[in-house]
Parts: structure tokens; C-alpha cells; sequence
């Protein structure tokens, strides 16, 4: 017999290491609408079997028939399994007439005429307003708590715990797992979370991890944090080309395998351009590429693209478009990291860091993202060129804006230039770790052939605005 109750879910069997603790006890807290009771079904239809069912206890909070007719439009709802593997029982009715000790008695009848692998009590914080008081219901809680230890089941708990109750109400002290579902607002969209508060005896996943609700069941999306690895890995040492040879040329031939650039600068200056420049000159030399875009849709992208004489139907390319006004940075990342492992892509465009972090909950959950992020992709050898906008058009901006650009290997800063009348466009390329590069900013020109590289430009005030020197990147 496993040690662990499987939700059919990988991700948060993952995120519990392993699944909740089989023949203990686990508490799922949560307001209303955070989803307890979809996840309360998806682990009794995932383990109720015949000769060891999953009996599912309503209390007071909604009627037993309620509960089965929203359960029966869940996907994985079973029918035939209903009364055999999967069992309903109003509680209430027992609390109306006999209190605690009732409801106690019957749910130790149902253990031992039932046997049952799963018992999930809904709500348990219900239970309270049958108690004659704090001692009262601490009596009731260690003898259910006992006779539950005396049998080889699985119990889950859920209730509309606030923060406040944790450290007040007994329950949370006797249960071996505790489970926190959270809805939270983020700008004009809500965003849920789920953290493991307590694993008894286990380890887990730490921090707060994005969960969608569906038809399906709950959908966890892992936070994306890896630790620091000092195990050793491979990388060839063939240089990669950014796609553009006289920027090969300032980069010392182009970028290491597995590095990361950022490409900064103010909007319409060319950074899309310069990473579809990446991405299609990967794929004609038998590099798999993804392009993860959160602001050009498929046909307008497209539509881009065509114009430089580039298709998104070239078998090597593919393209992964979020909207990102919806978007979850943790189910982005998991959609983005499936897309590389299933095509085998050595490069991926992120376009842009910009939308990702607008989408992060704070300052510091987008730096440990974007760290993992980059640090997983060096991993397994992809080159990852990230774009983010600056909002000084004719500087350098603030280039650690979002503290991000200590974590890239290469930074290419893209600005504009006014000199008298017109405004030019020039690129310097101010960062390159583990390389040397030319320290030089040159004028650059986007032509029907996409990004072709000019003479050395002087920016104003530099040495060289007097013809001394063309000035070096800032």
C-alpha cells in the first residue's frame, strides 16, 4: 500500500512531494470559491475503489444534493461509480439531532461497516457551531482524531479557515498536512494560489504556486525557483550567431551556447526584429527555435515576419503566443518549458520580459523567476535572447530596471539618436560575460532584410561628438 494519496494530478502530487499523506490527517482551508471542494472530488474519484470507497461527509454549509450535482459536472465524475467506489452522506441532518457526539458516532460506523480508503468531511469548521464551547470541541476533535489513527484511512478536511484561525483553532494543531488555498487581486485580475502550510514528517514545495479551476479539476502550476546546483554540465563551445554578422563581430563571433541576452531598449527600436533575426538564422543552420510572444498575436507576428522574407511555417520555428492579460508567469513558464522539450529548440525568444513582470505578484518573485528561468535554459544548452523595454528614447534608460540585467550574460542596449533634423537608431553592446566585445556604439538601419549594421555613430557629449573617438557603450 502507497504512503501517499495521489490527486491524478502530477504537478500537486509534485508540490506535496509525493502526494498528502496516506492514514493521516490533512486540512484544505479556504474562503468560498478557492476551489476545496473540486479538489475534495478530484481525490475521491482518483482513489475511491469497491473494496476500499471514498466516503464523502456534507455537514451544514451546503446541501449533500448541491455538492453531487456540481461533482456530476466535473470531467472525471463517475457514475457507475457512485454508491461502490464513491460515497455521499448528509452529516447534518445526525448534527441537527444528535451534536457532535452523533455525528462522531456515525462517522466511526461508516469506518467500520465501510472500510474506506478516503474520508472527506466538508465543512469540518461547520463542526464548531455544535459545540458547547473551546473544550467541548477539543474533546470531540481527540477522540475523532484517535479513532480516525485506528484505522488505515485517509482523512481530508476542509473549511473556510481565515489567517486568523490557524493559530486558534485546534485542528490545525492535529492535522499532519495543511493546505491553503488564497485568491488574490492583482491589478483588475484574480489570481490563486495554493501553499503547502504543513507536511508532517515530509518535504514539499515551499511557497505560494498558481492553480487554475476547470471542469477538469485543479490545474498547479509549481513555482518556478531552483535552487542553486553545483553539479557540473556541458556546453559546446561553438559560438552561436545572433543572426546578424557585424554584430558577431562586436560579440566575438557571436554568443556562447546557453547564455542569455537581454536586449533593451525604447519601443519600435528594433528588438523584436533583432530576436526573429536569432531565432530564423537558428533554424536554417538546424536549430529548433520558439518565439514565446505576450505582444504580437500569431497573425500579426505573421504578418512581421513575412515582410523580412522569414515564415512561422518553417519547420524549425514555433510560435507560443499568451495573451498577457490573463497570464500566470509560473503556467507561462511550465507551457514554455514543455514547448522546448518537446521540440528539442536550442534557442527561444521571449518578447517581452516587460508583460512577464507586469504578471509577477512582486519585484523579488520576478528576479527569482527570471534566475531560474535563464539558469534552466543554461542547463540544458539553449540560448535564451530575452527583450525588454526601456522608456528613455534617446538614453540608455535604466538599464537594472526590475533588477534583471545582472542575471543576463549579454546585454544589447538599442537606443535612438538626434543628429540636427533626423533621428537614427544605434546599438552598443554593453555586456558580455565570459567574452570580450567591442565597446563601440554604431548606427544600425532596418531595411527589407531585417537589421543591418552601419559606420560607428558619436553620441552628444562624448570625446568623440568633436571627432575625436566614436564614443563607447554606456
Amino acid at each position: 500500500m502507497s504512503d501517499r494519496l495521489l490527486s491524478g494530478h502530477d504537478a500537486l502530487d509534485a508540490v506535496l512531494g509525493g502526494g498528502l499523506p496516506a492514514n493521516a490527517i490533512s486540512l484544505l482551508m479556504g474562503l468560498p470559491g478557492t476551489g476545496k471542494t473540486i479538489i475534495a472530488q478530484q481525490y475521491v474519484f482518483r482513489n475511491g475503489r469497491p473494496e476500499r470507497p471514498a466516503v464523502y461527509f456534507s455537514t451544514v454549509s451546503e446541501p449533500l444534493e448541491k455538492i453531487v450535482r456540481f461533482a456530476q459536472s466535473l470531467e472525471f465524475f463517475d457514475q457507475a461509480a457512485i454508491g461502490t467506489s464513491v460515497l455521499y452522506e448528509d452529516l447534518g441532518a445526525t448534527l441537527g439531532r444528535e451534536g457532535l457526539a452523533g455525528a462522531g458516532r456515525r462517522i466511526v460506523e461508516v469506518l467500520r461497516e465501510r472500510r474506506p480508503g478516503l474520508l472527506v468531511v466538508d465543512s469540518f469548521k461547520a463542526l464548531h457551531a455544535f459545540s458547547d464551547g473551546y473544550g467541548d470541541f477539543r474533546q470531540f476533535l481527540h477522540e475523532l482524531a484517535g479513532r480516525l489513527t485506528a484505522y488505515p484511512v485517509a482523512s481530508l478536511w476542509l473549511g473556510e479557515y481565515e489567517e486568523a484561525d490557524v493559530g486558534v483553532l485546534a485542528e490545525f494543531a492535529v492535522a499532519d498536512a495543511i493546505v491553503s488555498l488564497v485568491t488574490e487581486r492583482l491589478g483588475q485580475r484574480e489570481v490563486r494560489f495554493l501553499q503547502v502550510r504543513k507536511l508532517r514528517g515530509s518535504s514539499f514545495r515551499s511557497g505560494r504556486h498558481a492553480y487554475r479551476l476547470s471542469s477538469g479539476g485543479v490545474h498547479v502550476f509549481p513555482r518556478l525557483a531552483d535552487a542553486p546546483d553545483e553539479t557540473g554540465y556541458d556546453l559546446s563551445d561553438v559560438r552561436v550567431s545572433s543572426g546578424i554578422s557585424a554584430l558577431d563581430d562586436l560579440l566575438a563571433d557571436g554568443y556562447w551556447p546557453g547564455a542569455s541576452t537581454l536586449i533593451a531598449g525604447p519601443s519600435g527600436s528594433g528588438k523584436t526584429l533583432m530576436g526573429l533575426h536569432f531565432i530564423f538564422n537558428g533554424a536554417r543552420q538546424g536549430e529548433p527555435g520558439i518565439i514565446a510572444n505576450l505582444q504580437e498575436n500569431t497573425t500579426q507576428l505573421r504578418r512581421i515576419v513575412a515582410g523580412f522574407g522569414w515564415s512561422l511555417d518553417e519547420p524549425l520555428v514555433e510560435g507560443m503566443y499568451r495573451s498577457p492579460v490573463d497570464i500566470y508567469i509560473d503556467e507561462w513558464a511550465d507551457d514554455l518549458l514543455r514547448a522546448v522539450a518537446r521540440t528539442g529548440a536550442k534557442r527561444v525568444l521571449i518578447d517581452s520580459l516587460a508583460d512577464l513582470r507586469l504578471a509577477a505578484p512582486d519585484e523579488i518573485r520576478f528576479r527569482e523567476f527570471v534566475y531560474s528561468l535563464v539558469q534552466r535554459f543554461s542547463r540544458q544548452g539553449v540560448s535564451c535572447m530575452m527583450t525588454f523595454e526601456s522608456h528613455d528614447l534617446f538614453g540608455s534608460g535604466r538599464l537594472s530596471e526590475g533588477a534583471i540585467s545582472h542575471l543576463s550574460d549579454n546585454v544589447v542596449l538599442l537606443r535612438y539618436v538626434q543628429q540636427q533634423a533626423s533621428i537614427k537608431r544605434a546599438i552598443s553592446v554593453i555586456k558580455t560575460r565570459a567574452s570580450r566585445h567591442v565597446p563601440i556604439t554604431f548606427e544600425f538601419e532596418i531595411g527589407p532584410d531585417g537589421i543591418s549594421l552601419g559606420d560607428p555613430i558619436w553620441l552628444a557629449g562624448s570625446p568623440g561628438a568633436d571627432g575625436a573617438s566614436p564614443a563607447a557603450g554606456s
